[in-house]
């Protein structure tokens, strides 16, 4: 999860079925669902984007993107409390999307929050529509009492991972030590949070890549301790 800077443009995957009743034809290639992954603002680091689109390879059967960075837009800040409103971030990354792209993922490093009764304003490590078109993320709470920059890019792959499986259709998942799992107002959750479980992988169909292995079972060991309370 540490390194950077590989080009990741595109990682067309050839899969193929034959058409049904049409056993004796030519196979044809089916079309993988694009992911656009959208860099906001100039402070990303490029070993996060990096981590991120590693994760992604790892569990999703998709054609990745990485589109050029574009700013922060002015209409999603929350001047209250100085940060970006993750709803606003939905929408907009939903406007500017390539026209194939079944999910557009905004990558950030600016703090952003939501709506969360009874709070006003709650920050959040990333918001998606379950079964939408869009999803963002931000490194700001993958930070807190992180043992470094590897343990922050661990985390926020993580997020990664979860956000993409709402926008595939997942609904938080109970099972204790699945990435789907609700963080519950703390980042320290995904320090526990190694894989996949069971039934999100079998839920996510043909989203999830075959014989996918997760690379954070045992990566979190020793940053387990504690909790770190509210997302306020």
């Amino acid at each position: 999860m540490d390194p950077f800077r590989r080009s990741l443009l595109a990682l067309p995957v050839a899969l193929a079925w034959p058409e049904a009743g049409r056993a004796d034809d030519a196979i044809a290639p089916t079309t993988l669902p694009v992911v656009a992954i959208q860099p906001i603002g100039s402070s990303l680091a490029p070993a996060e984007l990096e981590a991120v689109t590693e994760a992604i390879q790892t569990f999703y059967a998709v054609e990745m993107r990485v589109l050029a960075s574009v700013a922060l837009p002015a209409s999603a800040f929350y001047p209250p409390r100085q940060r970006y409103r993750a709803e606003r971030l939905l929408d907009f990354l939903v406007k500017r999307a390539p026209s194939d792209a079944r999910v557009t993922l905004g990558l950030t490093a600016a703090d952003i929050s939501t709506i969360k009764e009874p709070y006003e304003d709650w920050g959040v490590l990333g918001l998606a529509t379950v079964d939408g078109r869009s999803a963002v993320l931000s490194s700001f709470r993958c930070k807190r009492a992180a043992t470094g920059p590897a343990h922050v890019r661990t985390r926020f792959a993580k997020t990664a991972v979860h956000e993409l499986g709402h926008a595939f259709g997942l609904e938080h998942c109970p099972t204790a030590g699945c990435i789907m799992h609700d963080g519950e107002g703390s980042v320290l959750t995904t320090d526990g949070e190694d894989d996949l479980c069971a039934e999100s992988r079998r839920r996510l169909g043909s989203f999830l890549k075959a014989g996918a292995v997760s690379p954070f079972v045992g990566a979190s060991a020793g940053v387990r301790s504690g909790r770190l309370g509210g997302g306020t």
